[in-house]
């Protein structure tokens, strides 16, 4: 049972590696070709995880968001850096309540642009029946500029898993795939929606250092002049 179950789990780990490639590969592409404003970035971040007690975490995180490719040219220029606070409260084995603050700074990289400040409240669950873990997330988000407030509802579903054995030990990668879906509306604007699918692999380098690096690709107002845009992530993730 346990050899069949593992067989699975390397070609289901295997098949995944190959898709997130093949959307590397072709996403940009095709896209470039559909049209003219596609964009793509670079997003590293440095998070910082410490634990209060038992039940009752902080996240602090810093990120910047650059651009690399845009109206089918390459460049490297800075878009925002985004300072952010997060708690997290839980409330079971599988379940906890969050919520966080976070300043953008906007501005200082694109001067006809405003700075933003955006509060976040969420709950989370997860379930665990066997390997991997299923989760699903709530948000919502009041996203703040100087001339009007954006409210954003989010829904998140993710699964992820260790590559090798039942857990993920020191040393060893393990896979986050997500897919999420966006609602955002505002004073005199037209509701926008949005879908995200992402794709990462993570390594525990030590109890407290994980090291994550993968692609996303966002679908903005995708019912009315949709734009694709595509990220590459990393992460650098401390806990103290």
């Amino acid at each position: 049972m346990y050899q069949s179950e593992s067989h699975y789990r390397r070609i289901m780990t295997i098949s995944f590696i190959r898709a997130g490639f093949l959307i590397l590969l072709l996403v940009p592409w095709c896209s470039s070709h559909a049209q003219e404003n596609y964009v793509a970035y670079f997003q590293p971040q440095l998070a910082v995880n410490y634990l209060v007690s038992r039940n009752y975490s902080h996240n602090f995180s810093l990120s910047s968001r650059n651009f690399i490719f845009q109206d089918r040219e390459l460049e490297f220029r800075g878009r925002n850096l985004d300072l952010s606070h997060f708690s997290t409260l839980k409330m079971g084995l599988n379940s906890s309540l969050g919520g966080g603050i976070m300043y953008r700074f906007r501005q200082v990289f694109e001067t006809n642009r405003d700075n933003e400040v955006r509060f976040t409240q969420q709950y989370n669950l997860t379930t665990r029946p066997l390997v991997v873990r299923y989760g699903h997330r709530l948000r919502t988000e009041q996203r703040i500029f100087p001339d009007i407030t954006i409210h954003r509802f989010r829904y998140r579903f993710t699964l992820d898993f260790p590559l090798e054995g039942e857990k993920v030990d020191i040393n060893e990668a393990y896979l986050i795939i997500n897919t999420e879906a966006l609602l955002s509306i505002g004073m005199g604007r037209i509701p926008q929606y949005d879908q995200r699918v992402s794709f990462n692999i993570g390594w525990l380098l030590s109890p407290k250092v994980q090291l994550q690096a993968g692609i996303e690709n966002r679908w903005e107002n995708y019912r009315d002049q949709t734009q694709m845009v595509l990220f590459l992530n990393s992460s650098l993730i401390l806990s103290l």
